[in-house]
């Protein structure tokens, strides 16, 4: 079965003076209502969930509305319990996403900042329950980066660019680049990539651990599905437990500890950890339910 959801027809919300209104979930529609989008893609097949990001024109550049757009999409998602794991990309060659749209950003003010637009929905994409993977063609710049950086995984395009060039602009990279970034690649080699804004290529990406692999342009989807399939077949609640206690593991060792007992705990009480244990047994695959 296969799901999608693109672009509809009509006029984008204004605020005062003809501009976007500057606010997350500006276009969020009613509880209840399949939202329609504009600027992403949303395509649901054999459990995986494919989002893209669909301004090839601007080549995937972040907007108010992708941000808005992208906020309903994970809504959708966590919410969907056929739904095993979700990959981000971008439309076209060119980017999987070259930054925040800087005519935008141009505008924004230290209310904006202090708003956290794009910082709050990458962190929404790095907390979303189920296991996530950027499939990265082309440049992601910015707000791009970041958003990749915000995935559990990151499998790269030969043709894949990733750069943080931010202070070029006069900014700092202020939606997770300046602490996932450090956790992904260690202290020096962040501080390189922020404080120069240099571009590196996917073989660099992959040496210094920021991708986890590299394959030829033409197959970085498919490769991206191959792995997510892999990852779905897997127990549903071992895989966000698994994820909650990567994150505690962010804050130290004892947090670590702790989640780690915690959801092992719950995971042997589990219907999917006695069908997982029996299927071994019995030579078989497990049937997993996700109670």
């Amino acid at each position: 079965m296969r799901r999608a959801l693109g672009r509809s027809r009509g006029k984008k919300p204004r605020g005062r003076a003809g501009r976007p209104p500057l606010r997350p979930h500006a276009g969020t529609p009613r509880p209840g209502a399949a939202p329609r989008f504009r600027s992403i893609e949303l395509v649901t097949a054999d459990a995986i969930a494919v989002i893209t990001l669909n301004r090839p024109e601007a080549r995937n550049a972040i907007n108010l509305e992708v941000v808005n757009e992208l906020h309903a999409a994970l809504d959708r998602l966590a919410r969907d319990g056929t739904t095993r794991a979700l990959i981000l990309t971008g439309a076209g060659k060119a980017a999987f996403a070259s930054g925040a749209d800087i005519r935008e950003l141009r505008e924004r003010r230290a209310a904006d900042a202090l708003r956290g637009i794009n910082s709050s929905l990458f962190l929404e994409v790095e907390r979303f329950p189920l296991p996530t993977i950027a499939a990265v063609n082309g440049y992601a710049l910015g707000g791009g980066c970041e958003l990749a950086l915000s995935c559990d995984l990151r499998i790269a395009a030969e043709s894949a660019r990733f750069g943080q060039p931010e202070v070029g602009l006069g900014i700092i990279p202020a939606a997770g680049a300046t602490y996932r970034l450090p956790r992904i690649v260690g202290a020096g080699r962040a501080r390189e990539l922020i404080l120069t804004g240099r571009i590196i290529d996917a073989d660099e990406a992959l040496q210094i651990g920021l991708v986890n692999r590299v394959v030829p342009d033409d197959r970085v989807l498919e490769e991206a599905r191959s792995t997510a399939l892999l990852i779905a077949r897997k127990g549903p609640l071992a895989l966000r437990a698994a994820k909650l206690a990567l994150q505690a593991s962010l804050y130290g060792t004892d947090p670590g500890h702790d989640a780690e007992r915690l959801a092992q705990a719950i995971l042997f009480e589990s219907d999917d950890k006695r069908e997982g244990t029996t299927a071994f047994l019995e030579g078989r695959p497990p049937r997993f339910t996700g109670r």
